[in-house]
């Protein structure tokens, strides 16, 4: 949009145009109408324009002027560069520009200025010129990568110490290295001493049962009995049952109810070799018995420690279940490792195993899943309970630890020596008793049927019926409550008794001796 001002007049003496009677630049008084020199009336838009380039020029001429100031001309001044002669010598007079007299929009673009304005300018050699103090201007690339280094370096550091200090410590799994092997043997170790194994030695099954079924054998027994009546007479009863060969020399472990009171029986090896066998010794307390075969060379079962037991452990059991299927391998768990079970009145100290067991496997071997022998199996729990609950997978053996001193002590003696004993038979009567003979009464508790000569018992003056009220402060009702309290004694012991005689009660304390002459074991 153009506006006609009508009266613009320009000044002769700085050129200004002007509206009013004065020259807002010089205050020239307006010349008379026909004097003026008429001149094109210009557009807003030219106007901004001039005004811009006029105060753009100003200040270009104030900044050059204050830079001549402070710089030393060099007394060579042949390199200098003198400006383009195309800038008009001609000195203009710095002009007072009211920028609040019109109204300014933005600010127009260089290449729209007027070509009149146009100014050259040129750089000067820094060589012959000092530097000046001037703003420092940052390299944006660099500001960039100097800000990332620093933030990811505090970023780091600052992670580390939340981790360092308020994060709870890691649990490591580390995995043990063994140390290099050299020559120089330590003077306290023995070459004889075993090295502990710092890795696992389980086998598999297939593995277990390759190595170990060798030592597992299948037993026949024949016993002779004798019946009498109408059809009266003597037979020849067959049983079988299982043995491990613990020696190679031939000396075979099994359960004392497999061969006891046998008159012949036979052994047949892993391979099918058939050997007679001979009773060694038995003993009806731990249900432990051993046989022996006259060979050599035979495979013999590694003997494990059923101390070491967990419940959990791998279960292999080998045996002759039904007397016909020798070699038979079986699996499981260790159910726990100190049942306590009463079998034919005996207390006893059992491993349990859900491994499958059946009539046969007595005297069988129970193996852990290193193929180690830790256990002789002798019992196992079926049919219904007395709720009728359905019993299954219920199988126990004897500890190896406990069957192995006891075979030890078999095969050096052909009994058990060290076994403490009070020397005495008894009797258990199950309800009250009136014996009309007598007239006496007899309340239902355990008794002592007979005394052994030369037996603790004898020295403490027991004497036959003499009830056992108590044992080591324990009540006593049964010889199976009596032979668990006996099991913790040695030989030498004392062991404290409360008695009823004839109505009366009394203390006595009697020092347990080993196996008498007298005593049938």
């Amino acid at each position: 949009m153009t506006m006609n001002t009508g009266n613009m007049w320009k000044c002769p003496q700085c050129g200004r145009e002007n509206t009013g009677r004065f020259c807002v630049i010089c205050g020239t008084k307006r010349p008379e109408e026909a004097e003026a020199e008429p001149i094109e009336i210009p557009t807003i838009d030219a106007m901004i324009a001039e005004t811009v380039d006029t105060a753009v020029n100003d200040a270009e001429a104030e900044r050059t002027t204050a830079e001549a100031r402070e710089e030393v001309i060099p007394e060579n001044t042949a390199d200098v560069m003198i400006p383009s002669a195309s800038v008009s010598e001609e000195k203009t007079e710095p002009k007072e520009v009211n920028f609040s007299s019109r109204p300014v929009q933005e600010e127009p673009k260089r290449e729209e200025r007027s070509a009149a304005m146009t100014r050259e300018t040129y750089q000067k050699p820094k060589a012959l010129y000092p530097k000046k103090k001037a703003e420092r201007k940052s390299n944006p690339v660099l500001t960039a990568l100097l800000a990332g280094m620093i933030g990811l370096g505090a970023g780091f550091g600052g992670g580390y110490l939340a981790v360092k200090n308020y994060m709870p410590e890691p649990t490591v799994i580390y995995q043990t290295v063994p140390a290099p092997t050299t020559t120089e043997a330590k003077p306290e170790e023995s070459a004889q001493t075993p090295v502990q194994a710092s890795v696992s030695t389980e086998k598999t099954i297939q593995e277990v049962a390759e190595s170990a079924s060798k030592t597992v054998v299948e037993i026949q027994v024949e016993n002779t009995t004798t019946s009498f009546g109408l059809f009266g007479g003597t037979y020849i009863s067959q049983s079988a049952g299982s043995g491990v060969i613990i020696s190679e020399d031939g000396y075979i472990i099994t359960n004392n109810h497999v061969v006891e009171g046998a008159q012949k029986v036979t052994v047949t090896t892993y391979d099918g070799t058939t050997y007679d066998a001979k009773v060694i010794g038995t003993d009806a307390k731990s249900d432990i018995g051993v046989i022996k075969v006259d060979a050599t060379g035979l495979n013999a079962a590694v003997i494990g420690d059923s101390d070491a037991l967990r419940v959990g452990d791998t279960a292999i059991v080998i045996g002759n279940p039904l007397g016909t299927l020798g070699g038979t391998v079986t699996n499981g768990i260790i159910s726990a490792t100190d049942r306590e079970m009463t079998i034919n009145n005996q207390s006893m100290t059992l491993i349990q195993t859900n491994a499958a067991i059946n009539n046969g496997n007595s005297g069988g071997g129970l193996f852990d899943g290193s193929g180690n022998l830790v256990g002789i199996v002798n019992a196992k729990d079926s049919g219904t309970s007395s709720s009728g609950a359905v019993i299954e997978g219920i199988g126990f053996a004897i500890p190896i630890n406990t069957a192995y001193e006891i075979a030890t002590d078999l095969m050096e003696n052909g009994y058990v020596t060290n076994r403490a004993t009070i020397g005495v038979s008894l009797s258990t009567v199950s309800s009250d008793f009136y014996d009309r003979t007598t007239g006496e009464s007899f309340p239902a508790g355990l008794y002592i049927a007979e005394v052994y000569e030369g037996s603790g018992a004898e020295t403490a003056g027991l004497k036959p019926y003499d009830r056992i009220v108590s044992a080591e402060g324990t009540e006593v009702s049964s010889y199976t409550d009596l032979t668990r309290i006996l099991t913790g004694k040695k030989v030498g012991d004392t062991l404290e008794l409360v008695i009823e005689r004839e109505g009366e009660t009394k203390n006595v304390s009697v020092v347990l001796t080993g196996p008498l002459e007298s005593m049938n074991n």
